[in-house]
């Protein structure tokens, strides 16, 4: 298969993710976070149920365990922690946050994968933590703590779900989507309880905001999840992760653009960063790949 069918497919989520924050914003200020989550991923899981049968799949879940693992960890842990943090903060610094996403993946992949770091790696990680540094601005006290702290957790969680899908690859090949669809169902079930829980005010539906959630829930969710987990079997799990960075990115341009959220000129640096590290590293995965010393 072409190498470059996995690069279009990760622009591709690059573009669509980044631009989903804005509408994830508009949507939990209408829904509540918990109970947006739920909504939207049950809607997912159904539509990915039908896929499965239309295209002649079983529907049983097959290695239900680590995909109930996989559920709570990437559902239930990265899309509750990430819309709740974005509930407290804004849109570019949330997303920015989540994003330190690599870093664990990196971390993790080498003890559970056997996934080392490059020489080349390790240079395109300093130049993207130096730009989110940026980005970040720990110096700046503004913003909820609460918020970052809950991104962070999300990040993490999103990280231990890529490298729980490369282990469960490794292990024995499973389909993906069969995989995304009982992840997905299995982890829209606590949402739906905590939604309960947070005593959040039970939904006034609206055409628009109706057509928000099916086109986050089904082109966001559930076809871009099926997407990132062709990208992590086509890609090493550093290089897939660390690719997502430009994600923040464009949702920083996107809030700027539509909701007036301003970018200060160290964001900008930070964005330059980040755009030069990710240069940096799909340039030395192709010398990796022809055998070229980077």
């Amino acid at each position: 298969m072409p190498s470059f069918i996995p690069l279009a497919a990760t622009a591709l989520l690059t573009l669509v993710w980044g631009y989903s924050w804005i509408l994830n914003k508009i949507a939990i200020t209408a829904l509540g976070p918990f109970t947006f989550s739920a909504w939207r991923m049950l809607i997912a899981s159904l539509c990915l149920l039908l896929a499965m049968a239309l295209s002649g799949r079983s529907l049983k879940p097959t290695r239900w365990p680590e995909m109930l693992r996989l559920g709570l960890i990437q559902t239930t842990g990265f899309i509750g922690l990430s819309m709740w943090a974005l509930l407290e903060g804004s849109v570019g610094r949330t997303s920015i946050l989540v994003f330190t996403m690599p870093f664990w993946t990196v971390a993790l992949a080498w003890p559970v994968l056997g996934e080392r770091i490059r020489e080349w790696q390790w240079l395109a990680l300093a130049i993207a933590l130096a730009g989110l540094v940026l980005l970040i601005r720990p110096w700046d006290p503004q913003g909820s703590l609460l918020s970052k702290l809950l991104a962070v957790a999300s990040g993490f969680a999103w990280a231990a779900g890529s490298v729980e899908v490369k282990r469960m690859q490794q292990k024995a090949p499973v389909d993906l989507l069969s995989l995304t669809t009982w992840q997905m169902v299995f982890g829209s079930i606590p949402l739906m309880g905590i939604a309960g829980l947070a005593g959040e005010p039970p939904p006034v539906w609206t055409p628009t905001l109706i057509a928000m959630l099916f086109t986050l829930a089904m082109i966001s969710t559930a076809l871009c999840w099926v997407i990132w987990l062709y990208v992590l079997r086509r890609l090493s799990t550093s290089v897939a992760s660390m690719s997502m960075l430009a994600v923040p990115v464009v949702a920083i341009l996107s809030a700027h653009w539509q909701l007036g959220e301003r970018t200060a000129p160290t964001e900008v640096a930070g964005m330059v960063c980040i755009g030069a590290a990710l240069v940096l590293l799909n340039l030395a995965g192709r010398w990796a790949r022809r055998g070229l010393p980077p």
